[in-house]
């Protein structure tokens, strides 16, 4: 049975791998796109709330979770998106598998550290606009993403107190093109904009857990992100085009290029959670994440549409396991999860705030009698607002995620 499960986890991996786009969303055009990273599995079912820590899945979001691993951990964690997106003059579906996370724990002695790699965020969306009144044509589209490469390390100061920081090297791609003619002209005019961001930033994490009595714990959690700017390698081609079958852009002359090197703002952003329950049987949580959005730059100069205002996020959630040493009975043993979130996005687009939220839930299955487990979970939200000739999405997140448990580099005593 594990088996299946392994096989058919590669699989998702697999085609995940190959997808061209991880999102549909036209929202990603502004910044570095869509951010897809939500959190693992796990807190994400959770609404996101990630102050819970446990010694057998790992924690990201706050690198000092990592000094309470107990068992050296791998786990990925993929996601299924159908999307619908709603306007004041139709409606369109789109549908997008993608691969979330991949991360290793090795626990050490009063400490512990980790590394991954995080898809962090994605750019996809191809628009095309056609102006009978005008007698006009505008098509937009762009790919591309952030990545990031982290290594963390947490130190445990004594039975309550945890420190840990992460390092992280962000890399990646962004690609937008504009198409833009009028029906009487034979060529239309397309402009290619290309950037290479690069550049480092930090995460800095205390976790403090509280006996409070025999059965209830209380945990505490905050998280720091100082403001850091990524270095942004610019390239823009202006060019006259034919429009293959109406649509597709043929380049016909290459009218202008400027390379130019900018840096793109990352705004601060201080996360503040706090828990309380009984190990390994509940646990309810809430957290709040304030980020500086108003310091955000942008890839491009010229949008006069868009600003941005400081924003937040909310999270609530919790988790129930029946009988976490049941022999009899499997379901006893699943650990349920649920919760919900709130975020005020800090994007202000035609004077509209693009606020997003979800319901979320799901389920972490054990795999045989090891400390390995599959979470399957489903977050209902929306985003964004059909007002103010904008795009309303109504989104369902179908999450998947794989954590596989083992004692490593123990020194064996007989050969």
């Amino acid at each position: 049975m594990i088996k299946k499960i392994l096989i058919a986890f590669v699989l998702l991996i697999s085609i995940t791998l190959r997808a061209q786009q991880a999102t549909s969303s036209p929202y990603s055009f502004y910044g570095i796109g869509d951010v897809r990273f939500k959190g693992n599995a796990e807190n994400r079912m959770m609404g996101g709330a990630s102050v819970f820590a446990d010694s057998i899945h790992i924690n990201y979001t706050n690198p000092a979770s990592f000094s309470g691993v107990k068992l050296s951990t791998y786990t990925a964690g993929g996601s299924f998106n159908a999307t619908r997106l709603n306007a004041y003059n139709g409606n369109e579906k789109s549908q997008r598998s993608t691969l979330d996370y991949l991360m290793v724990a090795i626990p050490m002695k009063n400490s512990g550290f980790g590394f991954g790699l995080i898809p962090y965020s994605s750019v996809g969306y191809k628009i095309r606009n056609t102006n009978s009144t005008t007698l006009d044509y505008r098509a937009f589209e762009g790919t591309g993403g952030l990545n990031k490469v982290f290594l963390s390390y947490a130190y445990k100061l004594n039975n309550s107190l945890s420190l840990g920081l992460s390092g992280h090297y962000n890399f990646g791609q962004i690609e937008t093109t504009t198409v833009a003619k009028i029906f009487e002209a034979q060529l239309g005019s397309q402009e290619a904009n290309t950037s290479q961001l690069s550049g480092f930033s930090l995460d800095l994490g205390v976790y403090y857990k509280y006996k409070i009595n025999s059965k209830l714990d209380l945990q505490t959690s905050f998280v720091f992100t100082p403001q850091t700017s990524l270095k942004s390698r610019n390239s823009r081609i202006i060019s006259s085009v034919l429009l293959y079958n109406g649509f597709e852009p043929i380049e016909v002359d290459q009218l202008d290029e400027i390379n130019d090197n900018s840096t793109l703002n990352l705004p601060a952003k201080y996360t503040l959670g706090v828990g309380i329950g009984q190990n390994k049987k509940w646990m309810v949580g809430t957290e709040l994440t304030l980020q500086q959005t108003s310091n955000f730059g942008s890839r491009t100069n010229d949008l006069n549409k868009v600003e941005y205002e400081n924003g937040f996020k909310y999270s609530f959630g919790g988790y129930y396991i029946p009988n976490y040493a049941s022999f009899s009975n499997y379901l006893n043993k699943v650990t349920y999860r649920a919760g919900f979130r709130y975020e005020k996005t800090g994007m202000i687009i035609n004077q509209e705030p693009i606020r997003d939220y979800a319901i979320t839930g799901g389920f972490g299955l054990p795999l045989g009698g090891a400390f390995s487990n599959l979470n399957l979970g489903v977050e209902w939200g929306r985003r964004g607002t059909a007002k103010a000739l904008l795009i309303e999405e109504n989104y369902t997140n179908v999450i998947i995620s794989l954590s596989l448990n083992d004692r490593w580099f123990i020194k064996r005593k007989y050969d």
